[in-house]
């Protein structure tokens, strides 16, 4: 989120063909959360990309128990926020190597997770939490509120602005509280009012914890140990507090700046209480870096003032609507329309505060922590290439930027496995080390910087976006090249084994030619030699010959299986389930080496026998009606996308798609915005005519405008 808002308004599109443009105020406001009662799934966040506040109907975290028993966990959290355990047996990544033998030769992939230096290598580093910030009654009656305490809830996030605006009763006395987040710096504004204050019975509890408490996987709790960490205040006076707080290596830097006179009370260690002097208003801005303050840049030692930043939320928020694309289903006389429109509005604002860092966002972005706050490079797509398609590439850019930094560690895992190239990583932290179990098996990572250069390139046709990728272009179609084996007998080549396919339910060291990921071969290859003739080379002869000897995609009796070593997906009901993955073939991808008959019978199958009840994503959804909108059946398209008789379809009134264990689920949202993009935007080949896959029956009203196709 730190490009202008001045030239965000300058890429503001309009509707072609002279028709007037959609009122994107209006589109947006429609759907802006209103709480009028306590909903622990529906907290509502405000951040810019990498940093994020997520609050309660308060306004604040003062419920924080309630909300993470009971729903989403209410957090504040930054992508640049990680610590490391200490390793005093110097594990490395091939402490937890298991050997696996193929085509006649043995590698080592670090599969053993379980081990101790599986364990260690997995869970380190690991995402560090920012202070809790919420309100606690102090004096005679000091404790935690419960939820018994909040009554009379008016609680509205205006999209528009990027401001949450709440309004509660506390113990019967009323509570209004206003925060944004500055587009700038990670700085949270914060505006309060209540008696409380100047009775002397609340205050505002800043608490740093210790970190997670990691015996629970996903959605852990804050660990509140007192020991093991300092919060030390570096500098105070009635107006400004600079705060370190220091756990091992990792620190952050706190600094807290109040409009008017402030009360600051140490509660413990590590927190503090805050009230105004005197009255009942406390307006103050909290700056989060890891920077010491003397060093930050300047416009983030600008930001303390609250009124400035809530203008500067203002203006960026608007010129973020304004600018790209925009979906408008008014005049739909379906029912599912407006639920659609809402989804496709708030999934907009939650990726852009997000999922909008130059470190690609854990799956449940900066809300709370999964798989220890790694991210995951299958799950790239999904998050960043919407934002491409929607005509914002600038998000799309950032992302790919970790790809660059971190080449020369891709480049290392390749050579260790004995390939060229650079061979991207799974799970991994800002670092880009591999984690330990399945995660280096996965290969359908693999082509995802290839694709998400190639949708810049489309928004950007021009030399220099051809430069800044060429090197990242050129090194993964190398390894995608070599992980390519020749089978003599045949006269082809295969995809693995050791493989783990996207469908994640396959003996990793016997699975080869998977569907999904053969095709997404064939296509990035091509897509590499084009990028080598743009930039006025030769195609390659080593890699032109794989390309069209690639093995054929595995089909049964007439339809497409996973994969050609167990094409068991057809005859067993335990293969079908987790993603349906073949069909991202004809759907996500254009469809290299794909026969459409047989990829409409493969679909009728998966929407009449799938096992939708026992695994299936939220992406899933998405990802099918990709592959219905270019089959031409968009009818199937828009059923499987607002389809309600399976798991993890649901999106809450903050617009978060929460899946089994996981209230919080990023790849959700942005597989919808894909699978939007390419229903009202179209793509290459598609019919003519606007919103090509959405259904032409009289029911469906859409104007679109500003989309990129999909290749």
């Amino acid at each position: 989120m730190r490009l202008g808002w001045a030239v965000l308004l300058a890429l503001a599109v309009h509707t072609a063909g002279g028709a007037a443009p959609i009122d994107r105020q209006a589109l947006v406001a429609r759907h802006a959360p209103h709480l009028t009662a306590l909903d622990a799934m529906a907290p509502l966040s405000v951040g810019n990309g990498r940093f994020c506040f997520t609050a309660d109907v308060t306004g604040l975290q003062s419920l924080p128990d309630f909300y993470w028993k009971t729903g989403t966990p209410t957090e504040t959290q930054a992508r640049w926020s990680w610590h490391q355990d200490a390793n005093p047996h110097n594990y490395q990544l091939a402490d937890a190597n298991r050997a696996y033998t193929a085509h006649g030769r043995t590698v080592g992939y670090p599969t053993q997770q379980n081990t101790p230096a599986g364990q260690w290598l997995r869970q380190n580093p690991h995402v560090q939490p920012l202070p809790q910030i919420g309100l606690v009654l102090i004096g005679a009656g000091a404790r935690a509120l419960v939820p018994a305490d909040v009554t009379a809830v008016d609680q509205r996030l205006d999209l528009w602005r990027g401001r949450l605006d709440s309004s509660v009763s506390v113990l019967g006395e009323p509570l209004r509280v206003s925060s944004a987040a500055s587009p700038d710096s990670d700085t949270l504004a914060l505006r309060m009012e209540t008696p409380l204050f100047a009775a002397g019975r609340a205050a505002l509890r800043i608490a740093l914890p210790l970190g997670y408490d990691f015996r629970t996987r996903h959605n852990p709790p804050l660990d509140w140990t007192e020991e093991g960490h300092q919060s030390t205040i570096l500098n105070q006076d009635d107006h400004t507090l600079v705060l370190e707080h220091r756990r091992d290596n990792a620190r952050y830097i706190m600094t807290l700046r109040s409009a008017t006179t402030m009360s600051v009370a140490r509660s413990g260690p590590n927190s503090l209480e805050i009230r105004p002097a005197e009255g009942d208003a406390l307006a103050v801005t909290l700056t989060f870096s890891p920077q010491d303050v003397g060093v930050l840049p300047a416009t983030t030692l600008m930001a303390g003032g609250v009124d400035e930043v809530f203008a500067a939320s203002a203006r960026w928020w608007e010129a973020f609507w304004r600018s790209g694309a925009a979906v408008d289903f008014t005049g739909s006389t379906d029912p599912r329309a407006a639920e659609l429109e809402r989804r496709v509005v708030l999934s907009q604002y939650l990726t852009a505060i997000q999922l909008g860092d130059d470190l690609p966002a854990q799956e449940s972005g900066v809300t709370t922590a999964t798989w220890y706050g790694k991210h995951h490079t299958e799950m790239v797509w999904w998050h960043t290439a919407h934002f491409a398609l929607w005509g914002r590439p600038q998000f799309t850019a950032r992302t790919l930027q970790w790809f660059q930094r971190t080449l020369p560690a891709a480049r290392a895992v390749a050579a260790s496995r004995g390939l060229r190239g650079a061979r991207w990583m799974k799970m991994t932290g800002p670092e880009g080390r591999e984690s330990p179990g399945g995660n280096p098996l996965i290969v359908w990572n693999q082509p995802h910087a290839i694709h998400l250069a190639e949708l810049l390139y489309r928004a950007n046709p021009t030399p220099a976006t051809l430069a800044s990728y060429r090197e990242l272009v050129e090194d993964t179609a190398q390894a995608m090249s070599d992980m390519l084996e020749w089978d003599n007998a045949k006269k082809r080549f295969v995809l693995g084994p050791p493989l783990w396919i996207a469908q994640e339910i396959y003996d990793q060291s016997t699975s080869m030619n998977p569907t999904y990921e053969l095709s997404y071969w064939a296509w990035a290859l091509e897509t590499a030699q084009r990028w080598r003739e743009r930039l006025g080379l030769p195609r390659r002869g080593d890699w032109e010959f794989r390309r069209t000897h690639l093995s054929a995609l595995p089909q049964k009796d007439g339809k497409y299986v996973a994969l050609e070593s167990t094409p068991d997906t057809w005859d067993n009901i335990a293969s079908r389930h987790d993603h349906p993955s073949f069909l991202m073939a004809l759907g996500q991808l254009p469809g290299d080496g794909v026969d459409r008959a047989t990829m409409r019978r493969t679909l009728d199958a998966v929407l009449a026998n799938w096992d939708w009840a026992t695994k299936i994503w939220g992406w899933d959804y998405p990802m099918v009606a990709m592959t219905a909108a270019r089959l031409g059946q968009p009818e199937q398209a828009v059923d499987v996308l607002l389809k309600t008789d399976g798991p993890n379809n649901s999106y809450t009134q903050a617009g978060h798609n929460p899946n089994t264990g996981l209230p919080v689920y990023l790849p959700g949202n942005g597989a919808l915005l894909a699978a939007v993009a390419l229903m009202a935007g179209g793509w290459d080949g598609a019919p003519a005519g606007p919103a090509p896959g959405f259904p032409h029956n009289g029911r469906w009203q859409v104007r679109a405008e500003g989309f990129q196709r999909l290749p």
